[in-house]
């Protein structure tokens, strides 16, 4: 007695070998017929979407808000330091530069030095 299970396995593996050996008799009639040729790449088309892909992606990353905490009590990026150098007539270096976008909720677009080399992607 033959169960249903069987039964069906036995017709999949039936179909399978039907399909698998169709396929190979058409892989080797193929090349006798001239073969399939694959078309050439645009490269400026294929360039063109790849840029216009990324801008959509990179466009929330420049945007992203780096500092959860920003204009709020718990902010500890708000905190600056400054130094004067003594003597040098140089003008003082404080850490506001750097984390005074951070704090006011600002991206990466902001910072001095990653806003301008972000601004050379797309998007």
């Amino acid at each position: 007695m033959v169960s249903k299970k069987s039964g069906a396995g036995l017709a999949a593996a039936l179909g399978a070998v039907v399909l698998l050996g169709t396929g190979a008799g058409a892989a080797h009639a193929a090349p006798n017929e001239g073969g399939a040729a694959l078309a050439k790449t645009d490269v400026n088309q294929a360039l063109g979407g790849t840029t216009a892909g990324l801008g959509y992606a990179v466009a929330p990353v420049k945007d992203l808000r780096l500092d959860p905490w920003a204009n709020s009590s718990a902010d500890v990026l708000n905190n600056g330091a400054t130094v004067q150098p003594e003597n040098s007539g140089l003008a003082p270096i404080g850490t506001d530069t750097l984390t005074g976008p951070l704090s006011a909720g600002g991206g990466p677009r902001d910072l001095p030095l990653v806003g301008g080399l972000l601004g050379t992607l797309p998007g």
